[in-house]
């Protein structure tokens, strides 16, 4: 499974760039996501919009697309009354958008004469517990303490098998902020990670990609250690990437070098613009902003400091990509290989 990573950063020249906030550009476009599914709403009243923005983070020059379903719950869209399989459709929706768009967008790449892009994989996006509760837990890890590990694995076990029959290239759990998320239980054999669990019962064969969200630089959102953590990942051959996104920009390299005494794994980082969003409240917190410049900068630091993919989250744009993009790789030379027409 390392082997599809290891491409895709050969082939992007060392370092793969991953698109930027998703509901930040739906909402440019005109879409209201005042929702309890955020994003995810769009998949049942504009997804149009959706496959809009997946282009428009093409164009930006991303290597790799995340699909809509970071909200998508099962039990989020029966709560909209619709049916088991309905749901379960809109997953797949998810991906399959995603896939179109790459598809269409490769395809126009190859008939210009100086092509500048790679063949951007898809990743399907599993959020947290947290991010289904819709009350601010994901930015602070505390589900309560009835939420136990098993249950976890249960809320995610349909939506992991759905999207992963849809056709991704990767699987991405995405701003995962407490250790009980990741710890199952205690057995004979030691800790075991619930979502590594996961991929191990359902024998996915997915490349996975589990990024942590952070609001210190050093713990998860919950206070807890990325080492203990980071140990169960470093034993699954399932997870092929780990990282962090969602958390602010200026923690971004502190946490790419501690990663990098703690895994052999690629790293992933896309942080949000800085702001802080208020979960409660449902609105964004005046607070250090980083702009387009600021991540031309940064992101060069945070390919040295050791990562191997970066990107953007909430509040960052096409633009943002796009400059990441052009410090990364250069957008004045070709960037396609002879191996990635060839998988065409």
């Amino acid at each position: 499974m390392a082997g599809v990573v290891e491409e895709l950063v050969k082939k992007a020249g060392g370092c793969a760039v991953i698109d930027g906030g998703f509901a930040t550009q739906l909402e440019a476009l005109g879409a209201d996501i005042n929702d309890s599914l955020w994003s995810a709403a769009c998949l049942i009243t504009k997804p149009h919009l959706i496959k809009e923005v997946h282009m428009q983070y093409l164009e930006a020059g991303a290597d790799v697309i995340i699909s809509s379903s970071y909200q998508a719950t099962i039990p989020g869209f029966l709560a909209r009354g619709l049916r088991q399989e309905e749901a379960e459709g809109l997953l797949r929706t998810s991906v399959h958008l995603a896939l179109e768009a790459r598809d269409e967008f490769w395809k126009s790449t190859l008939t210009k004469p100086k092509p500048i892009y790679n063949r951007a994989l898809v990743a399907a996006s599993i959020g947290s517990y947290g991010a289904f509760l819709a009350d601010g837990s994901e930015y602070s890890g505390s589900y309560g303490d009835n939420i136990m590990a098993e249950k976890l694995k249960d809320f995610h076990r349909r939506r992991l098998q759905v999207l992963a029959s849809a056709g991704p290239d990767l699987i991405a759990f995405e701003a995962i902020p407490n250790k009980m998320e990741a710890q199952a239980s205690f057995r004979s054999n030691g800790r075991v990670q619930a979502l590594v669990e996961l991929l191990e019962e359902e024998d996915i064969q997915v490349p996975s990609w589990i990024c942590f969200s952070s609001v210190d630089g050093k713990h998860l959102c919950s206070g807890e250690s990325f080492g203990d953590c980071l140990q169960i990942l470093n034993a699954s051959e399932k997870v092929a990437i780990v990282g962090v996104n969602c958390t602010p920009p200026q923690f971004i390299e502190g946490i790419i070098r501690e990663f990098k005494k703690q895994t052999g794994k690629a790293i992933a980082v896309y942080p949000n613009s800085g702001e802080v969003w208020d979960g409660r409240a449902k609105r964004w917190l005046p607070a250090e902003c980083f702009g387009r410049k600021s991540f031309d900068v940064m992101a060069r630091r945070w390919q040295e400091a050791g990562a191997s993919l970066i990107g953007g989250c909430c509040r960052t744009t096409p633009s943002t990509i796009r400059a990441v993009s052009k410090a990364l790789k250069g957008r004045d030379r070709a960037l396609i290989s002879l191996e990635s027409s060839e998988s065409v």
